[in-house]
């Protein structure tokens, strides 16, 4: 990776930038952009004056919902995690932003509007992922609001392609790694939303082919994969 850009909570990913702000507007089409979050015990504004805050608190004062909806982008998932089979990382929320294309994602960030809001997420993130995503197929799980989804982000074995999933496993959708665009280092290429039978969560942590994932379950307050992805295009 070439040149990082280091912030608190991760690392830009130049690489990934900038073969994204090289393509042409055919190539560059919608994305999907998954956000794993874990949070400060206390959020950080170097500013003693504040009221003391969590990190979750901060992130729910973020929250850029008028910038987005201003550049035509909407919020498929918004989801707390109530459970997690694997990683290192103790994610606390999961969330998907829908794009009209890479290039908003950036022409976000140059906001003032969105600028102003950001000082709370840095403020509160302890460490996040932020990998954009295509949508692959989705499923007929019936999916409701609070309804438990499992989340799977797979780094598969050189030469290894997805396993056929065992019955119990209903998918929601699934979703190929176009790129992280910040996280701290590792690559990613699948992510799968499924309604699981609880028996088989322990069985997930060790899947054949895969060299590595996140496995979590999380129970969604917003929740709209399916539909996102059906009109993927629209």
């Amino acid at each position: 990776m070439a040149n990082p850009l280091e912030y608190s909570f991760g690392t830009v990913n130049a690489d990934t930038a900038g073969r994204w702000l090289h393509l042409s507007q055919e190539e560059d089409q919608e994305v999907w952009m998954l956000n794993l979050m874990k949070y400060k015990q206390v959020a950080e504004y170097g500013d003693e004056s504040r009221p003391k805050i969590s990190g979750r608190e901060a992130d729910d004062i973020y929250a850029p919902t008028e910038v987005l909806a201003d550049l035509g982008a909407t919020v498929p998932l918004f989801a707390d995690v109530t459970h997690q089979v694997s990683d290192d990382v103790a994610w606390e929320r999961i969330a998907i932003v829908r794009y009209p294309s890479r290039r908003s994602f950036f022409e976000m960030q140059n906001r003032k509007d969105f600028q102003k809001q950001y000082v709370h997420k840095e403020a509160g993130m302890e460490t996040t992922i932020i990998m954009g995503c295509t949508p692959l197929s989705t499923g007929e799980a019936p999916v409701s609001r609070r309804t438990p989804v499992v989340m799977r982000v797979r780094r598969f074995h050189e030469g290894e392609v997805a396993p056929a999933e065992p019955e119990g496993v209903s998918l929601v959708a699934h979703f190929n790694v176009d790129g992280v665009i910040v996280g701290d280092g590792r690559a990613w290429d699948d992510v799968r939303f499924d309604v699981i039978d609880e028996a088989l969560l322990p069985s997930l942590a060790n899947t054949e082919g895969v060299a590595e994932q996140i496995v979590v379950v999380m129970n969604p307050f917003i929740e709209d994969l399916v539909g996102s992805v059906r009109t993927a295009g629209a």
